[in-house]
């Protein structure tokens, strides 16, 4: 027998017993993948935005397949549509989630914020954040460099250059929390849009003494408690200079609108108020 014939032989014999052993182990470790998580993932936006807090849809399906309870888990982009549909492919419940919406928390526009300096590094509000204070006197305000536009997938924001501020398109927005995670100055909050798109919040994050705030910003919340106390509902709490709105008790009666000094507290979507009459002011004033 030829030297050839026998490495032929040779070879042929250690490749299939090295396919054998590859084969048996392979069948040992086989991970068996439910033929679920693909139509779960199917009925997902296939978005990957991250807002339902898992890295991908496809990590979220699993994670829905796997969950015994999904009532706490949501897709933010696929809202109550796609969650019905996930919930049906399970069988399980899934919670029905109030639609959400980007706010933002901050109205320090040129306008109300005067700059006291002028930055000229990085374009970038995270960059700039850990640099400095910020081109005003108001730390806590936006710094009106777009990582927030940036880090949106779905064209929901855009720099105004008018204000310095970004806008927020309320009806592109899907609430995934990416512009909330850019943000390093945390102005930019998830909020309910409340019934007809209509919500109250204060625009502000600013904690200093009303004096100093005020100093900085036109429009800064100034701690003075007006609106806490004014609200029937106890929807309102005032911590360390801040008025804050509890989305959740807010009945959107606006009486904290009317009384705020500074007009810190933004109402979205409502209808124009009627003119007050003559008599009215008077009875303001003598209120007052």
């Amino acid at each position: 027998m030829s030297v050839v014939l026998i490495t032929i032989i040779t070879l042929g014999g250690l490749g299939s017993l090295a396919a054998v052993i590859l084969f048996a182990a392979a069948q040992k470790f086989k991970v068996f993948e439910d033929p679920r998580i693909d139509q779960v993932e199917e009925a997902l936006p296939a978005a990957n935005c991250g807002g339902c807090g898992f890295p991908g849809c496809r990590a979220f399906a699993e994670a829905l397949v796997k969950a015994d309870d999904i009532s706490t888990l949501n897709c933010p982009v696929g809202g109550t549509t796609t969650m019905s549909a996930v919930a049906g492919i399970l069988g399980k419940e899934a919670a029905q989630a109030a639609p959400m919406v980007a706010v933002l928390r901050c109205n320090g526009s040129c306008e109300h914020r005067p700059r006291l300096n002028n930055y000229q590094g990085a374009t970038s509000c995270a960059v700039a954040a850990a640099l400095y204070g910020g081109e005003t006197g108001c730390s806590y305000g936006c710094y009106g460099l777009g990582d927030c536009v940036e880090a949106c997938k779905f064209d929901a924001m855009y720099m105004d250059p008018e204000t310095g501020l970004p806008v927020i398109i309320e009806d592109n927005c899907v609430a995934c929390g990416a512009c909330v995670k850019a943000c390093p100055k945390s102005i930019i909050e998830l909020r309910k849009k409340g019934p007809k798109s209509r919500r109250i919040f204060v625009s502000c994050v600013n904690k200093d003494k009303g004096a100093a705030a005020k100093k900085a910003c036109a429009v800064a919340c100034i701690g003075c408690a007006k609106c806490q106390k004014v609200c029937p509902h106890d929807a309102i709490t005032v911590e360390n200079n801040l008025a804050y709105i509890d989305y959740d008790k807010c009945k959107l009666c606006r009486k904290c609108v009317e009384v705020c000094p500074t007009n810190a507290i933004h109402e979205i979507n409502f209808p124009p108020r009627k003119p007050k009459t003559e008599q009215e002011e008077t009875v303001k004033e003598t209120a007052e």
